[in-house]
C-alpha cells in the first residue's frame, strides 16, 4: 500500500488529514518534531526547518501532504507590532524548499500543498512568506497540487479571545467566511488522491457574513456583554489584512455551529 506523509501533521488541520487519511485506509507517516500518541500511523522526529529527520521521512513515500507552517500570530492568538515588520520563513519558504528538492531525489509522485486564500493582495509579512513558499511548489519538477483554505475558526477564535477583556471591541465590517479545520482536511484528502495536479479549488465556510456577525455571535456563545464598535475599512486594506471571502468549494460547519460545540455549557465565562 502507498505511504503518505503528512508534515505539520500535529497541528489542528494536520490532525484532522491525518484522521481522515486513516479512516480511508491509508499508510500515513507524521514528520513532526515531538511525536504525538497515536500508534496506527509512523512517526519520523525532525524538524522542517533545519532538514534535520526528513531525508529518512520522506523514504518510500508516494504522496506528500504539507500541511506544515509557522505563525507566530497563529501561535499566540494575537498579533503584535513586530507582526507588521517581519514573520519567520524557515519553516514555509527554506523548508519547502528543501522538502521539494529532497521529493525530486526520492519516489515521491505527489505533493499537495496547503495553502491559503487571497494572498497575492495580503500585505502581512507572513501572507508574503506563506507566497514565497507556493510559488516554489508551482515551479517544482515534481507534480503539485496547490489547496488555499481560508483562515480557521479556531485561528478566529483565539483572535477574539485576545479582545473579551475589552468592555468594547473595536471590529470591521467587512465580509469573510472562516472554515473548520475539520471541513479543509476532506477537501484536502480528496485532491490528494482524485489524480488532479496543479492549482485546486479553493474553500472558505458555509456562510459569508460580517467581522461584526461573527464577532457578535462569538460574544453571544461566550455569554459576554460586551459593545461592539463597527469599523469601515477600504477594499483594499481589508485584503491587506487578509479579510476577504473564498468564493470556492464551501465547507459545511458554520461558525455559530461550531461555537455551540466548543462553548457549550460555557456561558458566562467572562
Amino acid at each position: 500500500m502507498a505511504l503518505t506523509l503528512v508534515t505539520g501533521g500535529t497541528g489542528h488541520l494536520g490532525q484532522d488529514i491525518v484522521r481522515r487519511l486513516v479512516r480511508d485506509g491509508h499508510r500515513v507517516r507524521v514528520f513532526a518534531r515531538s511525536p504525538g500518541t497515536r500508534s496506527d500511523i509512523e512517526w519520523v522526529i525532525g524538524d522542517l526547518a533545519t532538514g534535520a529527520g526528513l531525508r529518512e521521512a520522506l523514504r518510500d513515500v508516494d504522496t506528500v501532504i504539507n500541511a506544515a507552517t509557522f505563525s507566530p500570530i497563529a501561535r499566540r492568538g494575537g498579533i503584535r507590532p513586530v507582526d507588521f515588520f517581519r514573520s519567520p520563513s524557515a519553516v514555509d519558504v527554506e523548508g519547502t524548499e528543501r522538502l521539494l528538492s529532497l521529493c525530486q531525489e526520492t519516489s515521491v509522485r505527489h505533493v499537495l500543498h496547503v495553502s491559503i486564500v487571497g494572498l497575492e493582495g495580503a500585505t502581512l509579512p507572513y501572507a508574503r512568506v506563506k507566497l514565497a513558499g507556493e510559488r516554489l511548489v508551482r515551479a517544482s519538477a515534481t507534480p503539485w497540487s496547490v489547496v488555499r483554505a481560508m483562515p480557521f475558526y479556531y485561528l478566529l477564535d483565539a483572535m477574539l479571545s485576545g479582545l473579551a477583556w475589552l468592555p468594547a471591541w473595536p471590529v470591521p465590517t467587512t465580509l469573510f467566511n472562516p472554515v473548520d479545520t475539520s471541513d479543509v482536511a476532506d477537501h484536502v484528502v480528496a485532491y490528494a488522491f482524485d489524480g488532479g495536479r496543479g492549482e485546486r479549488a479553493e474553500i472558505g465556510g458555509p456562510q459569508d457574513l460580517s467581522l461584526v456577525v461573527l464577532a457578535s455571535q462569538y460574544r453571544d456563545a461566550r455569554g459576554l456583554s460586551r459593545k461592539i464598535l463597527p469599523l469601515a475599512l477600504s477594499e483594499a486594506r481589508a485584503q491587506g489584512m487578509g479579510f476577504v471571502v473564498s468564493g470556492g468549494v464551501r465547507g459545511r460547519l458554520s461558525w455559530a455551529d461550531w461555537l455551540q460545540r466548543r462553548y457549550q455549557g460555557m456561558r458566562g465565562s467572562g
